[in-house]
């Protein structure tokens, strides 16, 4: 989860999509470069550990985009989901999530 949230950060689409399963994983990703990404809390697991098959995993990741309005500052948001991953080939990958 964590690797998710800094490729969002830095920008790369290729590890997003190489983690994201291939069921759900769009064809295409676009993301907005004039959004910064500033920071991320986990809320809580479930599962996820070295003997199990699926994981939960609850966080908040905190925004910045540039404002509409001359001479405001940026506009601040947080995105805040609860995530399903499940191991392929040994390596967890993204299944999808719900928006809180």
């Amino acid at each position: 989860m964590r690797s998710r949230y800094t490729a969002f950060a830095t920008g790369d689409v290729d590890h997003l999509l190489r983690t994201w399963h291939a069921r759900t994983r769009p064809g295409h990703l676009t993301l907005d470069p004039a959004t910064t990404w500033t920071g991320v809390t986990v809320v809580g697991s479930e599962r996820g550990g070295v003997g199990d098959s699926d994981g939960v995993v609850e966080f908040v990741a905190r925004f910045e985009e540039p404002s509409a309005g001359a001479g405001r500052g940026p506009v601040r948001g947080r995105l805040h989901e609860v995530s399903r991953f499940t191991r392929r080939g040994g390596r967890w990958v993204y299944v999808d999530g719900d928006q809180r």
